[in-house]
């Protein structure tokens, strides 16, 4: 597998584990105390944790990753057939 094809596997993997990250943990302004700025939408996170989930995720991606290029890499599923 050439270095291209191992990046576009890592930011497809990225995409998809941030997007399923990114609803963990999250609370609207509605459940908060502290209803923060004045006309905001109720449902609005009020701290997305935004930096945590970038990290977890690049974490995430990059085992995930390396596991689909060593499996692709090894030959043991062959796309060329």
């Amino acid at each position: 597998m050439n270095p291209v094809g191992a990046i576009i596997i890592f930011l497809l993997v990225w995409w998809c584990v941030f997007f399923t990250m990114l609803p963990t943990g999250v609370k609207g302004r509605w459940e908060s105390a502290d209803d923060g700025v004045m006309g905001a939408d109720p449902g609005a996170p009020s701290d997305p944790k935004l930096k945590q989930k970038f990290l977890r995720t690049t974490a995430i991606a990059v085992a995930v990753s390396a596991v689909i290029v060593a499996v692709v890499a090894s030959g043991v599923i062959g796309f060329r057939e």
